[in-house]
């Protein structure tokens, strides 16, 4: 069960187990104390982009893998933030409070 409601959007929704979805990723409140490698990576492209918008591909043009879009979500570290009608298929998301401290946090040290 998610512990904080700030990660909450409109469409939401709770199952039969009271788990949160969110465009069908289960909000697991997972924590982990550091994102992988590759997770941090997108986490801090984020950082400097307005509203805290993540990248959909990485620096060489990839696209980001949905498997690491999908695990930040779960973390809490990334949340949707709108529906792109041309490629409804990407998640197009944003930085949380709790992702932003996370990609500061361990980009000072």
């Amino acid at each position: 069960m998610v512990d904080n409601p700030s990660h909450w959007i409109t469409d939401d929704v709770y199952d039969t187990n009271h788990i949160i979805t969110v465009r069908g990723v289960p909000m697991t409140g997972k924590k982990h104390s550091k994102p992988t490698d590759v997770q941090l990576e997108w986490l801090r492209r984020g950082l400097s982009q307005p509203g805290g918008k993540l990248p959909l591909f990485d620096g060489n043009g990839k696209q980001i893998s949905e498997k690491t879009v999908r695990s930040c979500i779960e973390h809490g570290w990334a949340a949707p933030w709108f529906d792109n009608p041309v490629k409804p298929d990407w998640l197009i998301c944003k930085l949380t409070d709790e992702g932003r401290r996370v990609a500061s946090a361990i980009s000072e040290n």
